[in-house]
């Protein structure tokens, strides 16, 4: 929960994620619901309200992580870290299937991250399937897993 952030800082988290969720990369432009503010390690756990410690954040993938700083693996069954704006690039752990549809972790941490956050609940897959026919799903600059050989 945000707790009085200045319209400054903000302003700052939003513009430094380019808009976009910076868990599974869902585009704030195009939802009904304004997104949150994170706080990466929760107050609860002593994070604080520092630019450092905060992402902006959907409110399912807020709502999911809620106080998580870890979870397990699906591939390994080991705890991990999940994904951190702030020290972690999102590239190197996440990629969209080739169908467009599937965050893919790609990473120990990416892995536990989407499973986590539920990034590939239905709703979301439908959410992106009518985003992909307007053209505006996948961000651009996100990688796609390439075509299997055939």
């Amino acid at each position: 929960m945000v707790r009085n952030l200045s319209e400054i800082i903000k302003s700052q988290v939003r513009e430094r994620a380019n808009g976009l969720c910076e868990y599974c990369h869902a585009i704030e432009k195009w939802q009904f619901v304004q997104f949150t503010i994170d706080h990466i390690l929760p107050i609860s756990q002593g994070g604080t309200d520092e630019l450092d410690n905060l992402a902006l954040a959907c409110f399912h993938c807020n709502r999911q992580k809620y106080t998580k700083t870890s979870a397990f693996d699906p591939e390994t069954g080991i705890e991990t870290a999940l994904f951190n704006p702030r020290c972690d690039r999102w590239q190197d752990h996440f990629v969209w299937s080739n169908d467009k549809l599937q965050l893919v972790g790609i990473s120990s941490i990416g892995r536990a991250t989407v499973n986590a956050l539920g990034c590939n609940r239905d709703r979301l897959i439908s959410i992106r399937s009518a985003d992909i026919a307007i053209d505006r799903h996948p961000p651009i600059s996100d990688p796609v897993q390439p075509n299997p050989p055939t």
